[in-house]
């Protein structure tokens, strides 16, 4: 998974960028409050046994490109791998998607919204045996101009959701176990290019 993140963020940078592309690349503190409608139980229970929601911590790494430049948006494509965990359980989400940014409003200030899909990996507390699947995910965010080549990204909240790993997953064919809902929340620096 980290290799395939290495080499799409490899190729976004070797792309030609014209004079009018923006390019940043972002690494930043994320919260994922991960929750389920019914507890799971045994070995595998993602969350721990009993449990129907965590917070999950760690980094949300990646970078976007937009691309397209209209009069009152900017259109481009957004990849990022977001690594947490809590409970001694992992999750990683590798997720693309299309941005979209309101250029007009404020000189300083860039609000996006972005759709993504991609491939979640999760592990339980208890087991080295992980999970994955396909996921999705919506972003609101607001970036402000700090400098030049320095944006903050003022908070930008996410939903999601995916299948992570369940005892119904891995032992139990027959039963089945809902999709977990992913609430997260990030802030910080983004390094932008021009």
């Amino acid at each position: 998974m980290k290799w395939l993140f290495a080499v799409v963020l490899s190729a976004l940078f070797l792309i030609p960028v014209t004079s009018q592309a923006q390019v940043g690349i972002y690494v930043n503190p994320v919260a994922i409050r991960v929750s389920n409608s019914q507890a799971d139980s045994g070995p595998f229970a993602f969350l721990g046994e009993g449990t129907k929601s965590r917070t999950f911590w760690g980094v949300n790494m990646g970078g976007y490109y937009d691309r397209y430049h209209g009069k009152s948006v900017d259109v481009g494509f957004d990849l990022r791998d977001t690594v947490v965990s809590a409970n001694n359980a992992r999750l990683n989400n590798f997720l693309v998607g299309v941005r979209v940014v309101a250029k007009n409003l404020s000189p300083s200030w860039r609000p996006y919204v972005q759709v993504s899909g991609g491939v979640g990996t999760s592990r339980a507390p208890h087991t080295s045996i992980s999970v994955s699947r396909a996921t999705y995910g919506v972003f609101a965010g607001a970036d402000y101009r700090l400098a030049r080549h320095i944006d903050l990204k003022v908070a930008e909240i996410g939903y999601g959701s995916l299948t992570t790993m369940s005892s119904a997953a891995i032992g139990n064919t027959t039963a089945s176990y809902p999709s977990s809902h992913l609430l997260q929340i990030t802030a910080g620096l983004v390094w932008r290019f021009r």
